[in-house]
């Protein structure tokens, strides 16, 4: 009989986990990310250190903790550079944030949006990743994929 009640118990708890989850997941708005500029830090050799700023909207009617940001920058189609950004931020309700990501680059990888840039004065981006942000209804991993055009004069645009 006991045996019965602890398995009711657990199933019981199981069931109302994935409810709870799922309910979670149904108000919860994902985080909007846009590329907002990039600041180049240093130039060596045979590369150098620039940060690229994002923006990170929160729709939601709460604060988003978020917890750790993934990501990698492309330039067309080619990578730039990645990294994840494990510092806490929060992003207030219906407000956005500024996070800066560092990213190394060799002149190899930049060397092709430097001729696009000369060429057209914009360059395609392309920045993706995801965000993992502590909520009151728990925590969420949620992708994020942007597009846009940098362009020398405007600065970023994205889509």
């Amino acid at each position: 009989m006991m045996r019965k009640v602890v398995l009711l118990a657990t199933a019981a708890t199981v069931i109302a986990g994935s409810a709870c989850a799922s309910l979670g997941r149904s108000v919860f708005d994902e985080p909007v990310v846009t590329f907002k500029e990039v600041k180049l830090n240093g130039i060596g050799l045979t590369g150098g250190d620039l940060d690229v700023v994002l923006s990170v909207y929160n729709p939601n009617k709460f604060d988003l903790k978020a917890t750790q940001l993934t990501y990698q920058l492309l330039v067309d189609t080619l990578p730039l550079g990645q990294g994840a950004l494990a510092e806490r931020f929060i992003v207030p309700e219906k407000d956005s944030s500024t996070v800066r990501i560092p990213i190394s680059f060799s002149y190899a990888g930049l060397g092709a949006a430097g001729r696009q840039l000369l060429q057209s004065g914009a360059v395609n981006y392309r920045v993706r990743g995801d965000v993992t942000v502590d909520t009151p209804l728990g925590n969420f991993k949620r992708p994020y994929d942007r597009t846009g055009k940098f362009t020398a004069l405007s600065g970023a645009t994205s889509r």
